[in-house]
This record gives structure tokens, sequence and C-alpha cells, in this order.
């Protein structure tokens, strides 16, 4: 692996053509990248510097860069439908995973969110990932793997269901991304210490609903709070500036929410129902 701003042998290298197409691929010494026009030899690249421009043998251009997060998780394998790179970072902002944070994960999917979730713990934090499903695993083990060129000494990962775990440690952070989450709130109540972060991903405004009311009966929480993140690009031609057509709008609900300390009774809240929010009145 190479340098930072240079180009090594094991590393992943994206090349764009003039038409904003993306190609990736791991640098192997003596090997050789193919196109529909010439060729590009892998050991003309190592030791190049990021942002050159490079050539087929045919004379086809590309600029080369190192892939970033948001690049790398939009390409890698998928087992289970990612969590987008803009719901990650709101995950991570929202939720203030911190280097040295201890997190709780469900739902690792193919590991998109994973991987962002190692990033911010750092050396010092460490990251429990819990899946149901094994085949999602091992998709997931093998994008991080490649990711991090082996597997981080701070990664857990348990198969099987969040709920059946012992909680056998205190959590900074819970995050969760399943069908159903309002299943694991008591969980999350028990593994997160007082003041830590419960964060569910979710689809659909039911789970929506169903969590938030979950983590209200419950009474270990805060008053939940819900988001989600719409991202809008743009076009600039000079002074033709205008919004793009195509858009990734909704993905997912965010809902979070504090652990209340041992004991102590949350705050009623204060503002006054909508008509018409939990059902018709028998009045």
């Amino acid at each position: 692996m190479s340098n930072l701003g240079y180009f090594g042998e094991g590393d992943r290298i994206q090349l764009t053509d003039p038409k904003g197409k993306l190609y990736s691929f791991t640098i192997v010494a003596g090997k050789e990248w193919h196109t529909h026009k010439g060729w590009i030899t892998h050991d003309d690249l190592i030791g190049m510097p990021e942002g050159s421009v490079v050539s087929t043998t045919a004379g086809l251009k590309f600029t080369a860069f190192k892939p970033l997060l948001a690049d790398y998780v939009l390409t890698m394998p998928r087992g289970a439908t990612i969590v987008y790179p803009k719901d990650a970072a709101m995950i991570i902002g929202l939720a203030d995973v911190y280097p040295g944070a201890r997190v709780l994960e469900a739902g690792v999917g193919s590991g998109a969110l994973t991987i962002s979730l190692l990033r911010a713990v750092g050396n010092n934090g460490s990251v429990h990932s819990v899946e149901r499903r094994t085949d999602f695993a091992e998709i997931a083990r093998s994008n991080i793997e490649n990711y991090f060129l082996g597997i981080p000494e701070n990664w857990r990962l348990t198969v099987g269901d969040l709920q059946d775990q012992a909680v056998a440690e205190s959590y900074d952070r819970v995050i969760v991304d399943m069908l159903a989450p309002w299943e694991c709130v008591d969980l999350a109540a028990r593994a997160l210490r007082p003041g830590g972060v419960f964060m569910a991903y979710v689809a659909t405004t039911t789970q929506l609903s169903v969590t938030a009311e979950a983590m209200k009966a419950d009474g270990r929480f805060t008053e939940p709070e819900s988001s989600e993140t719409i991202v809008r690009g743009w076009h600039h031609e000079g002074l033709a500036v205008r919004p793009q057509q195509r858009m990734i709008g909704h993905t997912g609900f965010l809902i979070q929410s504090r652990k209340m300390a041992p004991g102590v009774e949350v705050l009623a809240r204060r503002r006054r129902p909508g008509k018409g929010a939990y059902g018709v009145s028998e009045d």
C-alpha cells in the first residue's frame, strides 16, 4: 500500500472518463486493465500521484484518483440495499459517533454503514455488528476487508438476531437498520449507558410511527426526534445553473433518542397532539 497522495500496489484506483463514467480496480503488479480501446499496465500506475491523467495504449484518457468512501460503497458488491452516503453521514453526525465510542450495530447489510462507523470510532473505539443473515454477513465481511485491506481488530461480527444477544457490556451508541426496530427498544435500553444514543434507520412511515411509540412507551428514552435527508445536485455551465433532473430523494427516515439515567422519569411533553393523532375519539 502506498503513501498518501500516490498510488501503490494494493491500492484501489478510480478512473473517470471524459463522460464521467467511473471504473475501479485494485492495482496488482504485472496485471493489465483492458478497455474497448486499448489497455493500461498496472505497473505504470505504481508511484503515480493522484489527480494524474492516464491513457490506454490506444489513447483513451482517464483521470485517476483513489476512490472516496462514497464512491467505494456505491460500487462495492451488495447483498442488501446499502445505507446511502447521505444517510450514513447524517447517522454519524446526528448520533455523534466520536473517536473512541463503543457502537452496537444491527442490520449490517452489505457493510456500507459499518465502514463509516469504523472510521468514525477510530482505533480506540469499537463496533459490534449483528446480522441475522449469513449471506449478508459474508458479503459485508468481504467489503470491509477489501476497504481496510484486512479485518479491523476493533470490529466484531455476530450472525444472529439482535434480540437474542446477551448484553454483556455497555455501549455509547446503538444503531439499527432492520425491519422491526421497535422489537429492539428494550435491548437498546439495557445496552446503552446513561446519555447514550439509540438511532433507527427505517424506510416507511409505518415503521417510523411504531418505533417512535415503542420508544415513548418504554420510558427509558427521551422524546424521539425524526428526520429524512434529501440531497439535490446541480448543473452549472457558465450562467446556465439549474438543478439536476434526477436525484436520490427519499431513502429512509432516521429516528433517535437518548437513554435516561436509571430510575429517572421522562419529562412529559407539553405540546398538544394533532387531532386524530391517536385514532378516533369515542366521545
